[in-house]
């Protein structure tokens, strides 16, 4: 259950968001952040909050592990809109996390999948990627890499 333990602590972070979303663009939006991670439960859970200054925006993560599934349940919200997004869920191996969950964009339903890897080394990376077409096809749409602060 502790396998966020990785991510305790401040970090620096780019952050790459495509710009439009399932119109098969590669235009990107690359910009900076930080963000604050500390644990919560002794290690079965966490927060971490982001900041991103130049784009006027901060996010926050809450992720709660499962005993009884283990499993993770990550949870996002930001501070445009205050509200809790659905939860992807999912676990680790060999050092990579899969979290997957049911969402919407633009009034339509999608899945979405978050992938942590790099949790074994010095610059851990998050991506997430959505599916219009219930996991088929995937599309890349948020890329952070975090350096320790």
């Amino acid at each position: 259950m502790n396998d966020f333990d990785f991510l305790h602590g401040s970090w620096t972070v780019v952050s790459r968001r495509l710009r439009t979303l399932f119109a098969g663009s590669d235009d990107w939006d690359v910009y900076p952040g930080t963000t604050t991670c500390a644990p919560i439960f002794e290690g079965g859970g966490n927060t971490e909050e982001i900041r991103f200054p130049d784009r006027g925006f901060r996010g926050f993560t809450l992720r709660l592990f499962d005993v009884e599934k283990k499993e993770w349940s990550i949870y996002w919200a930001n501070d445009r809109t205050g509200l809790l997004q659905p939860p992807v869920a999912g676990t680790f191996a060999d050092g990579r996390g899969d979290f997957y969950g049911d969402d919407t964009h633009e009034g339509r339903p999608i899945r979405a999948h978050y992938i942590w890897s790099g949790t074994t080394g010095p610059s851990p990376r998050w991506e997430q990627e959505f599916s219009a077409d219930g996991g088929k096809t995937w599309e890349s749409n948020w890329v952070m890499e975090f350096t320790r602060a």
